[in-house]
């Protein structure tokens, strides 16, 4: 999996979706469809199979924009009040993850998010998982208009942490994404199971 002795790095950079907390749009699509012109199915694909998400979560689109989007293409007639609370509420944690990085925030390593995600999600998680405020920073793709793997996204956390190549130990359930930190140099895990990332990420911190 790794060197025997890795470099200890200075900060733990976690993916959001899929590592902390699990997400599914189905539970979206089955609470909003039923005020639109279209089945659960087929609302699913307008959230998360159209460009649309990409250019929200790449900051191209406002959510006010996307919401007006997503109503052309679903006909979706309830409340804007509805359509974000709905669209926010997707979301499970992923409990063993979430006690690594209180773990390692109570060691006094560092720890960021950083995540392909929009507004309204950032808002719900926000006021919902008190976790998430516990981090020593955010760098979310709808915020710095790049997403991953996008090479601008990785220059991104280098700057807001200040770090560098094997400084940062990176955590993401996504090849692709994975490979771009890898590029620059990073200590890049691919997350596959909680139980095999927790043990090598407390190997590398020398924990």
């Amino acid at each position: 999996m790794s060197d025997s002795h890795p470099i200890r790095p200075r900060a733990v950079i976690f993916d959001l979706g899929k590592v902390l907390l699990d997400f599914d749009y189905r539970i979206a699509a089955r609470t909003l469809s039923p005020h639109s012109r279209l089945g659960p199915d087929d609302f699913k694909q307008v959230l998360d199979q159209s460009p649309l998400l990409h250019q929200y979560e790449s900051g191209q689109i406002t959510t006010a924009e996307f919401e007006s989007e997503v109503r052309k293409l679903t006909g979706y007639v309830s409340t804007a009040e509805h359509f974000r609370a709905a669209f926010g509420d997707i979301f499970t944690e992923i409990p063993e993850m979430i006690v690594l990085q209180d773990g390692l925030r109570r060691r006094g390593i560092p720890t960021y998010i950083f995540s392909n995600t929009n507004e309204i999600a950032v808002g719900h998680i926000r006021a919902r998982y008190p976790f998430f405020s516990g981090f020593d920073g955010l760098v979310l793709s709808y915020e710095i208009g790049a997403m991953k793997p996008h090479e601008a996204s990785y220059i991104a956390v280098e700057r807001h942490t200040g770090l560098s190549g094997t400084e940062l130990l990176y955590v993401d359930d996504r090849a692709e994404n994975i490979a771009g930190g890898a590029v620059r140099g990073w200590q890049a895990l691919l997350h596959e199971s909680s139980a095999v990332t927790v043990a090598e990420v407390l190997r590398r911190v020398g924990a």
